[in-house]
């Protein structure tokens, strides 16, 4: 019979009765699909990896286990467990997601850059007066978010305690207030790059 043409609940079934090799097309059958979504989460290579890596680890001590639910499907099943392990690494490192070049953090590596010389320094500090400018425009409940997240580097539960509202409100709210961000940004042709 053709690999591809056995079905995942099969392979399942067969790993569990001790052929390894199940297990290898269950994960070049579905490597793509898992590990696009974790980047598409953390974009990261490297964490990537890790993730990719410990969610198979899971989904083998699971299925040794005899936990599996053979009614569930093999691919959202494992997309489950990717997805909590992203939470998971978020919870860890407390920080927001990482974000590609033209995505919103990009507008802060420039503030954290401590080994500037005397020019960029003076452009440093041009950007920072121009970033908390902007900040300054943002609605209310925004900024409070965004200062305590990037200024006072204080973690989405210290916030939510802090502003009395949920962990969810205030993830959002730092979202919004870089959406804006980018927005007045873009609007204004401010570089923020040196």
């Amino acid at each position: 019979m053709k690999q591809n043409l056995i079905e995942d609940a099969v392979l399942v079934k067969n790993y569990i009765k001790g052929d390894e090799n199940a297990l290898s097309i269950l994960v070049k059958r579905h490597k793509q699909k898992i590990y696009s979504f974790i980047y598409s989460k953390v974009y990261d290579r490297d964490i990537t990896e890790d993730v990719f890596q410990d969610t198979f680890i899971k989904v083998i001590k699971t299925l040794k286990r005899g936990k599996y639910n053979e009614e569930g499907k093999f691919l959202p099943w494992v997309m489950r467990i990717a997805h909590n392990l992203v939470i998971d690494h978020f919870r860890r490192n407390s920080r927001m997601p990482k974000f590609d070049n033209t995505g919103e953090f990009s507008i802060f590596s420039v503030l954290s850059d401590s080994s500037l010389n005397a020019e960029k320094s003076i452009i440093k500090t041009q950007v920072e007066s121009d970033v908390r400018r902007i900040i300054e425009e943002l609605p209310e409940d925004q900024k409070q978010v965004l200062l305590m997240r990037m200024y006072q580097d204080m973690s989405f539960k210290e916030i939510s305690e802090r502003t009395g509202v949920s962990i969810n409100t205030a993830l959002g709210r730092m979202r919004y207030a870089l959406i804006n961000l980018r927005k007045v940004i873009d609007q204004n042709n401010i570089v923020l790059t040196n």
